[in-house]
């Protein structure tokens, strides 16, 4: 999937996303169903993970390659990604990782400002992901806590169907 065609489906998962949000009670942002995180940890959880992986993208890129080295392998499709991804989470059953666990539930007060937080830190992804030259998207890695070692453009890719995925689980579950 070229740039461009990324960018695009960042924005677009993202849109679905706050839409859908946007058209909930208030009540809602609070509280889900018992077990589940409510449609605030959903949401603070997508923050969560666009801004590591944004910060990253702001590091120096010989860093990037000293910290975690290249990539070893051809860059996977979207389809690929996602089917290895839902793979993974079967594996885990539930499992939750380090910045997730334990979450807060986001109060009604600060839902605004996350969601700005969240469209915010996904016109960055953007902007980086169009900034950054095909070699690097190709040839960096960066770390996922499930998926392992990814190339730049795979973790971007994943991003963008991470929201799918949270919006898809908000949308038949709340």
């Amino acid at each position: 999937m070229d740039k461009e065609a990324i960018v695009d489906l960042i924005e677009v998962k993202h849109s679905e996303l706050i839409h859908w949000l946007k058209q909930q009670p208030e009540e809602s942002w609070t509280e889900g169903p018992k077990g589940k995180w409510t449609q605030g940890q959903q949401v603070l959880h997508l923050l969560q993970s666009i801004k590591p992986l944004n910060n990253a993208l702001s590091m120096p890129k010989f860093l990037l390659r000293y910290k975690f080295g290249k990539a070893n392998r051809p860059v996977r499709n979207f389809n690929t990604i996602v089917k290895r991804y839902q793979e993974r989470l079967e594996d885990a059953k539930g499992k939750t990782y380090k910045g997730s666990q334990n979450m807060k539930v986001p109060t009604l007060k600060e839902k605004q400002y996350i969601l700005n937080r969240l469209q915010t830190e996904n016109k960055k992804l953007q902007y980086k992901t169009k900034k950054i030259s095909n070699k690097n998207l190709d040839t960096l890695i960066l770390p996922h806590p499930l998926m392992g070692k990814m190339p730049v453009r795979e973790i971007i890719m994943w991003t963008a169907y991470h929201v799918e995925h949270h919006t898809e689980t908000l949308k038949s579950k709340y």
